[in-house]
């Protein structure tokens, strides 16, 4: 059965980070637009408080998640077990990208190692916290992580060629809503 948890207690701080991967959910506001889920993995998701997680997101062929937090904030995230005892956990919350270059960005990227392709830092505000059982969920092992966002970023023309790449590609969501932009200057 579902069960709502008042914060994400030490026991379910446990279970989120030993999962190697991860949904992030979001959506436009009103009843048009493109619902987004994306998978997430490697070590880009910390947990900074009882309703505070942030996760280290890569640049990427699109922005859904950074446009439509700028839109309304909305953000959801799903953590499944794929191996030992079925469980989900589900985060709600109101997030903010911190782009890279931003003293916001600068201060939450210590949190996390170095990976190329940075691009922002999500920082949300958990409303609520929920477990259900996961019974339909697949057991499965992790082989590896991927390496290829390395290869992808050298390819590109190394962390030089982000910006450039960010500002072509990730201007605007699949629905139009603002995407990308640099931090202000001085900031």
């Amino acid at each position: 059965m579902g069960q709502e948890h008042p914060e994400i207690s030490e026991k379910l701080a446990d279970f989120i980070r030993a999962q190697h991967l991860f949904f992030v959910a979001t959506a436009p506001a009103g009843p048009g637009g493109h619902v987004n889920v994306s998978p997430k993995g490697r070590d880009t998701l910390v947990i900074l408080g009882a309703r505070r997680v942030a996760y280290l997101d890569l640049t990427g062929s699109g922005i859904e998640t950074i446009a439509h937090l700028r839109e309304n904030g909305r953000i959801t995230f799903m953590f499944c077990s794929f191996e030992g005892k079925s469980k989900i956990v589900r985060l709600h919350g109101r997030g903010t990208a911190h782009p890279i270059g931003s003293a916001a960005f600068d201060d939450l990227a210590a949190h996390f190692p170095e990976m190329p392709g940075r691009r922002a830092v999500i920082d949300v505000e958990i409303d609520r916290v929920s477990t259900s059982c996961g019974f339909g969920v697949p057991r499965m092992q992790l082989v590896a992580e991927r390496d290829e966002i390395a290869q992808w970023v050298e390819r590109k023309g190394g962390e030089p060629a982000m910006e450039g790449y960010r500002h072509r590609k990730n201007a605007t969501s699949i629905d139009g809503l603002a995407g990308w932009s640099s931090p202000p200057a001085g900031s």
